[in-house]
């Protein structure tokens, strides 16, 4: 694959995703096992058996996966400058026994790898006793020793025999048999012995899927790591944010603020956001929403609904005219809009007096045509009021954001870290599996989150406020934690980043208990996500969340706090040159718009396997421009649409809800689009039989179906809850549970 890409002047040219990488850099993310074998040839990671679907390799820092060994992993630097010999800056015995010396950039110090065994350690070997503790491993892939403790040979001894001398036709003995298990790089939750078995997570989700997708080394973000001070003061800014539009739509257009526009003003801005919070929009032009605008502003002079009876329909339209005449009676507008605002509310109102036995529809279409005829001039009389709804919003949110950014100064002032000094280092124009985002900042001292759990919920308390999960979604984090953190091996910091994640999304869903931005939420069903990985190879969700996630790699809103949990950052800011994908956006048309464009763009720019599934709701009367410019586009492989009311997707909130409110039966049709390039249609296309199979699998009963079949499995590992009346609080930086009262590793 790397032919494709051509050398930057002064860079080396982008190595291929083969066997042929450096093996023994200390970064985070890295497995693999450390050999001496060097005589293998490249493989492409992504070569496609015949007629089937193949098992993806595995992503940075997963232990135990599929695919060529080493797994190639997330980039790391090359030792301090000034020594060219540090790699072999060692003691001659030494080096004949396997010894090298690398640089570890998590600790800023070296360690010695041994390329015969995988030992590894931070100090020279044979400078102290060694014996097997758990900081004393640098890269995690050390065990303890079961067998009587190997001498270091003198140099007049020979070397121990390589493994290609063993014959083929004999098992290597037993020493050997260990030293070759050795090379598998494990979690810090894994260090508890070469017997300590795999955590799997049971739940409707497959966090052991591996990735398929490649992209090219990306520089890490400058945002500072969230702190809980910092989540705080974000949550309690963005709900008077909120407040305010209310109280702005009511006291100067005398209508409620229109339902989720908060949450899709978010989304539009984000879209065009350039600013340095996650959250707050705060460097945007315009500054106006169209999206805000325009809801605001179909809403007045009244917010109309769909009536239920004849009766509810005859009193809207009642209503109706009251609120166009006092409107026009008060705005300055010319005089010709005045006037034919008053001649047709008066002639409706006649109409109302005189007509007796109106029908349903009689009434519906007289309101229609009363405002096709009045709005252009409200409108021009509302213009500039909304405009200052809309430009105030964007100021407020501005102002809040450059608190935010003081805050989080200050609490770097006082952990002693220096932002203006962080050197970043530049990426390497190489294609590497695609990995989490990375912070350039430390991360300062979080204080102390308390934790307790009852027989269905987590609890997470921080200065008197308290959060709350279903106990499996706690779980499901702790495995994205596992998998996806980079600098917190020992979870001394995974309270406290549930926490500000459970803080952050309530601050953007806005009111939970009202079920305010659930379905910016949804989720496909737990089937239909199963299909598309079993038969189109898709293995990353371009819009999720650490709670709705279904594989462990996935795009997400919040490029710093999901990062923690496996998120790959914002799918506008992901350039991904191969892979498979699903994408079911938020309802936002500029949003989809601008993902739509995207995808487009990503197309175009790569020759290798690369496919989108595009989940959108099928509207009509009007079509957005994002519905339109999908099936108009030149990548357009394949179109269907599951019809309204015979499917179902996932609740926003299923982290917080029981298990029967799970699914929502969807009230509109959902259209689905394949979007792939010659070579992804050619791996992944969309024939008839696997189309027929995803279709399938929307049809409602099929989750219910999956879970009994996984209840009955014998593979299932059964989870072991806490009994409630023995819950007490803990904190996050006590010793950790006995096994019985908590079912995960804490102490990991």
């Amino acid at each position: 694959m790397g032919d494709h890409v051509s050398p930057l002047p002064g860079l080396p040219g982008p190595p291929q995703i083969s066997n042929h990488i450096q093996q023994h850099s200390n970064n985070n993310n890295q497995t693999g096992n450390h050999t001496a074998t060097n005589n293998t040839h490249p493989v492409t990671p992504l070569k496609m058996p015949q007629n089937c679907i193949p098992t993806a390799p595995g992503t940075p820092g997963t232990p135990g996966t599929p695919g060529p060994q080493p797994i190639p992993q997330t980039p790391s630097p090359a030792p301090p400058p000034g020594n060219p010999n540090f790699e072999v800056d060692l003691p001659h015995d030494l080096l004949q026994l396997g010894w090298r010396k690398y640089w570890s950039r998590r600790e800023n110090r070296p360690y010695y790898f041994n390329r015969g065994n995988g030992e590894t350690l931070w100090d020279m070997p044979g400078t102290i006793q060694q014996t097997f503790e758990r900081n004393s491993d640098p890269l995690g892939i050390n065990t303890p020793p079961s067998g009587p403790p190997i001498h270091h040979a003198s140099p007049n001894q020979q070397p121990p025999p390589h493994h290609q001398h063993l014959s083929p036709h004999h098992p290597p003995p037993p020493h050997m048999m260990h030293l070759q298990q050795q090379g598998v790089k494990r979690r810090a939750s894994d260090e508890l012995g070469p017997n300590a078995k795999k955590i799997i997570v049971p739940g409707p989700w497959d966090l052991e899927i591996p990735t398929n997708v490649i992209m090219f080394e990306k520089p890490q973000t400058l945002f500072p790591h969230p702190h809980p001070e910092v989540e705080v003061l974000r949550f309690q800014l963005m709900m008077k944010l909120r407040q305010t539009y209310q109280e702005m739509c009511h006291s100067r257009e005398g209508i409620d603020a229109p339902k989720e526009s908060f949450n899709r003003w978010l989304l539009e801005r984000k879209t065009i956001d350039q600013g340095t919070d996650t959250l707050f929009p705060s460097y945007c032009f315009p500054e106006i929403s169209v999206a805000m605008y325009r809801e605001i502003m179909n809403d007045i002079p009244m917010k109309l609904v769909r009536p239920k009876y004849t009766g509810e329909a005859r009193k809207q339209l009642s209503k109706y005219c009251e609120a166009a005449r006092k409107m026009i009676e008060t705005r300055g507008t010319s005089s010709e809009g005045r006037k034919i605002v008053k001649w047709n509310v008066e002639d409706t109102l006649q109409w109302l007096r005189r007509t007796v036995g109106a029908s349903y529809e009689d009434f519906q279409e007289r309101l229609s045509h009363l405002k096709s005829q009045c709005q252009p001039h409200i409108t021009e009389a509302a213009k500039s009021s909304v405009e200052g709804i809309c430009r105030k919003m964007y100021n407020l949110s501005c102002d809040y954001a450059a608190k935010v950014k003081e805050k989080n100064q200050s609490i770097l002032v006082e952990g002693g870290i220096n932002e203006h000094a962080v050197k970043v280092n530049a990426p390497h124009q190489r294609k590497v599996w695609c990995y989490p985002i990375q912070f350039a900042l430390p991360c300062p001292n979080l204080p102390t989150v308390d934790f307790v759990q009852d027989k269905d919920k987590t609890y997470l308390r921080y200065k008197g406020d308290t959060v709350h999960v279903n106990n499996a979604y706690f779980h499901k984090l702790e495995q994205l934690y596992r998998y996806g953190c980079a600098d917190d091996r020992k979870f001394e910091h995974f309270l406290s980043r549930c926490y500000m994640l459970i803080k952050r999304y309530n601050a953007y869903f806005g009111n939970v208990l009202s079920g305010e931005g659930a379905q910016n939420q949804g989720a496909l069903p737990i089937p239909v996500l199963e299909c598309l990985n079993k038969q189109f190879g898709v293995t990353v969700e371009c819009f999720a969340s650490p709670f709705n996630c279904y594989f462990r790699q996935f795009c997400s809103a919040f490029s710093d706090i999901d990062s923690y949990f496996g998120s790959r950052g914002p799918i506008l800011e992901f350039k991904p040159h191969c892979g498979s994908f699903e994408a079911n956006p938020p309802f936002c048309e500029e949003l989809m718009d601008a993902v739509i464009t995207h995808f487009e763009r990503l197309l175009e720019d790569s020759m290798e396997p690369l496919s989108f599934i595009v989940f959108l709701p099928e509207w009509r009367d009007p079509t957005p421009p994002a519905l339109l410019k999908l099936e108009g586009s030149r990548w357009k492989r394949k179109q269907v649409v599951v019809p309204a009311l015979e499917h179902d997707y996932r609740h926003g909130f299923q982290h917080v809800v029981t298990k029967p409110e799970v699914s929502v039966k969807c009230v509109h049709g959902t259209m689905i689009v394949w979007l792939q390039n010659d070579a992804g249609y050619q791996r992944w296309g969309p024939t008839e039989e696997r189309v027929d199979t995803l279709l399938e699998a929307f049809r409602p009963g099929r989750e219910r179906e999956r879970d009994r079949t996984q209840l009955l499995s014998p593979t299932r590992i059964p989870e072991t809850k806490p009994d409630s009346a023995n819950s007490t609080y803990i904190s996050s930086s006590a010793p950790p549970l006995p096994p019985t009262s908590l079912p995960t590793s804490l102490s990991a």
